[in-house]
């Protein structure tokens, strides 16, 4: 697919004018606290302010003979049919013609969607630009996904804790508390992983209304799974929110790693010039583009996987030994095994039936989770259970 000449100009244009000057944004609502928030482009690093951005041949000319960007012209030594995507050409840079699919069906504008090397990429990019490395902190709230701490490690940044209540709902005083002048992004992970349980919204406004005045990035990998929804709705509203999606859950398309990030158009741009021009290649853009064609199979797969998780949880709530199922908003399950949760995971791991162990997580005493998965899966799932735990028992 080729992407649209005029919106790649005028994707270059707006680059050029972000690094000249980035306006200032007020969020319209919390004025009294907007007073006193730093506003993003103050967050940002200094050398990423003035970082000249890669430019891409592309981004001047896209049709006739292309001799500018040292391609092989020759082609892949493919069979021709299976070269269709022009594999020898550099993918677009922008990919606004599918960004118009994700806006279309997420109800916000392109120029708001930032692509990523799934969700992971806008984790790390969010940490390079807004926080200096060796000074600056990032804020999480434990137990949560793995890969914050993982790319502020890498990054050098400092990393801050305020922990979920025991009910996996956000401690926002703690947090407020536990933050500082070096904090410049707080991440919430909704629905949680490996909590499974949804923030509310009101607790989102609450934060993005409160006197913290960084970044509050809002992870929504399971969002599709939940009754609540997304807080995209909000992102004209609070400036300083950043909500991040992935094709890798719901859509059923881990494999091609696609991720989201929705922001404001200022913080978009400036994600764009400092990820690789060319991260997200054409075989992932086709299948991510061909996905939007027809979304009646997505929704039938997430009525499926609701469905399945009732029954799973039920049948969880049915066995004696499984003393806590918790509420789930996503297509996985937090369950409680006392005393033998490791055991019982390492031992359905080694007859065939792989879960995982997060009783080392806060709050998640002798808890495994295990995915929703098809009928079949999940009847093998809940059959051995029992059988793992009564062998386990009978030994001690």
């Amino acid at each position: 697919m080729e992407s649209v000449k005029q919106d790649d100009m005028a994707a270059a244009a707006l680059a050029a004018v972000v690094l000249v000057a980035i306006p200032l944004w007020v969020a319209s609502t919390g004025k009294a606290a907007a007073a006193r928030r730093r506003q993003p482009r103050e967050l940002v690093r200094q050398n990423i302010l003035e970082l000249q951005p890669y430019r891409c041949a592309r981004d001047d000319y896209s049709e006739g003979v292309l001799l500018d960007a040292n391609e092989n012209a020759y082609g892949p030594p493919l069979d021709p049919q299976d070269n269709a995507l022009e594999l020898e050409r550099y993918p677009s840079p922008y990919l606004w013609e599918l960004k118009e699919k994700i806006a279309e069906f997420r109800g916000v504008r392109k120029e708001q969607i930032f692509l990523g090397v799934g969700s992971d990429e806008a984790i790390d990019l969010l940490i390079r630009i807004f926080c200096e490395p060796g000074r600056d902190s990032v804020l999480i709230t434990p137990p949560t996904y793995g890969m914050y701490k993982v790319c502020a490690k890498v990054n050098n940044v400092n990393l801050q804790k305020a922990p979920l209540t025991p009910d996996f709902q956000l401690d926002i005083p703690g947090m407020l508390a536990a933050a500082d002048e070096t904090t410049k992004v707080m991440f919430v992970c909704s629905p949680g992983n490996p909590t499974a349980k949804s923030i509310t919204h009101a607790q989102v406004e609450e934060l993005c209304n409160s006197s913290f005045d960084g970044i509050i990035a809002l992870d929504e990998a399971y969002v599709d799974f939940s009754a609540d929804g997304s807080a995209l709705k909000f992102l004209d509203r609070y400036p300083n929110l950043l909500v991040m999606q992935t094709m890798s859950k719901a859509f059923g398309l881990a494999a091609i790693r696609l991720g989201m990030a929705f922001a404001h158009e200022e913080i978009v741009q400036i994600f764009n010039n400092v990820k690789a021009p060319y991260s997200i290649n054409k075989l992932t853009e086709e299948i991510a583009y061909r996905v939007f064609d027809d979304l009646t199979p997505l929704y039938d797969n997430i009525k499926k996987i609701k469905r399945e998780r009732q029954r799973v949880m039920a049948a969880l709530n049915g066995y004696e030994f499984v003393t806590l199922v918790h509420p789930s908003d996503t297509n996985f399950v937090l369950f409680q095994v006392p005393k033998v949760a490791k055991e019982v995971y390492k031992t359905m791991a080694e007859r065939g039936c792989v879960v995982r162990y997060r009783g080392d997580q806060l709050h998640c005493d002798d808890c495994i989770r295990a995915s929703i998965g098809t009928p079949e899966q999940n009847d093998l799932f809940l059959s051995l259970l029992p059988k793992v735990y009564a062998e386990i028992v009978q030994e001690e």
